[in-house]
């Protein structure tokens, strides 16, 4: 487009007033660990309200999810043999989904490293690759 661009601002949340909301019941010891991880962080920046509350709930328990994947693929293996051959353990496609789920979610709630800087390149300036992963 031509012309002059607007002058954007990132603008951040309100100030909480109340305490920092207890973790769902229905979430697993891992999702309230994460929840207990998360929300302080959220509710610091003024980004925990109502609307945001069922996203962190469904990244916590994606979180949860992954590591229950995890655990099943360190116990049964990320190949399964069966009389038709080897084959890719369902939980492997499982824990994909969850994860590409998780960085999502991740990436609304401003909680990845990208979003966290605002988008800003790493300090010392670069484009933020390592060069000697280029070469």
């Amino acid at each position: 487009m031509r012309g002059r661009k607007p002058a954007l601002k990132i603008i951040e949340g309100n100030a909480n007033v109340g305490p920092i909301p207890s973790p769902p019941s229905s979430l697993d010891k891992h999702g309230k660990a994460e929840w207990k991880r998360v929300a302080p962080i959220l509710h610091g920046r003024g980004h925990l309200d109502e609307a945001v509350i069922a996203t962190l709930e469904s990244y916590c328990r994606s979180v949860a999810l992954c590591r229950i994947y995890n655990d099943i693929l360190d116990q049964e293996g990320h190949v399964l043999t069966s009389e038709k051959g080897k084959a890719k353990h369902p939980a492997f496609n499982m824990l994909m989904s969850v994860m590409r789920e998780q960085r999502l979610l991740a990436a609304e709630l401003s909680l990845t490293p990208h979003r966290k800087r605002g988008g800003e390149p790493a300090e010392g300036g670069g484009d933020g690759w390592d060069s000697d992963l280029l070469a």
